[in-house]
């Protein structure tokens, strides 16, 4: 009996120091963190990149990595004050899933309605037109031809292409091809008669397909904007001003200039 009293007596006098502490204990103060923390926060700027087109990075042996993407990002992560790890995934789809699960801190992709679910997007920093490229002497003369029964369209699985073109082609057949390194081997072996994407990757694998050309006109316009992982919105005020400044420093337009992009301007 006396133990439990004490134990009793005890506890009292822990809850009335506890409340008194608190009577005198102001509101919680919230801490601003620095951007960095919030956009890199392993201490590095890690930015995913696929290879094979110059809106994301072009590998050369003699020319060292170069890209729209590659410059950017190396760029942002500069803005930041942190090393800068460029990430290179064999194609965007693990990009975009990388984005999605944190396991990279940013992305420079097309910022799709779709995608938006997945991750937040900056303003846009750069647009270009999607298109078709044909392999030489290919029955497709135009994109009134495409959309035709026994027309095969190449498109990089999981893209946003692959997501319009199987909503919006009715007759013509989308194959999807692995990675966008493929896409000139299958349409010289006659495997697709098209593949789609924005254009200025399309000029960029043309030259690896002999004969082939980009068909004039467009199906679309891609927009091209800063994926961060959803969860860091207070640093999407850094994002969004980081955006606005390389379009108006003329950062984008050089960045598009050293990839030899073409087909594509700096976003409005």
């Amino acid at each position: 009996m006396r133990v439990a009293m004490i134990g009793n007596k005890l506890a009292a006098q822990i809850a009335a120091i506890t409340l008194l502490m608190a009577a005198f204990a102001g509101p919680a103060v919230a801490v601003d963190l620095e951007p960095k923390q919030i956009l890199a926060p392993s201490g590095k700027l890690r930015v995913g990149l696929y290879p094979g087109t110059p809106t994301s990075i072009l590998v050369s042996q003699t020319e060292g990595p170069r890209g729209v993407g590659y410059d950017l990002g190396k760029e942002l992560a500069r803005q930041l004050g942190v090393p800068y790890e460029p990430v290179v995934f064999s194609r965007n789809a693990e990009v975009l899933e990388a984005v999605k699960t944190g396991a990279v801190d940013a992305a420079f992709t097309n910022a799709s309605a779709a995608r938006a679910k997945d991750m937040d997007f900056g303003p846009s920093y750069l647009e270009s037109d999607l298109g078709y490229l044909v392999a030489k002497e290919s029955r497709v003369a135009g994109p009134d031809d495409v959309d035709v029964k026994g027309v095969h369209v190449g498109v990089t699985a999981g893209s946003s292409s692959d997501a319009v073109l199987s909503r919006d082609l009715k007759n013509a057949e989308v194959v999807r091809v692995p990675a966008i390194r493929l896409a000139p081997g299958l349409l010289m072996a006659g495997s697709i008669d098209v593949f789609a994407t924005n254009k200025a990757t399309l000029f960029e694998l043309a030259e690896q397909a002999p004969g082939a050309k980009v068909l004039d006109g467009r199906w679309g316009v891609e927009r091209h904007a800063i994926a961060i992982p959803k969860g860091r919105d207070e640093g999407m005020a850094f994002i969004r001003k980081f955006t606005e400044d390389v379009k108006a420093q003329g950062l984008v337009d050089a960045a598009i200039a050293r990839s030899g992009l073409r087909a594509a301007t700096t976003a409005k």
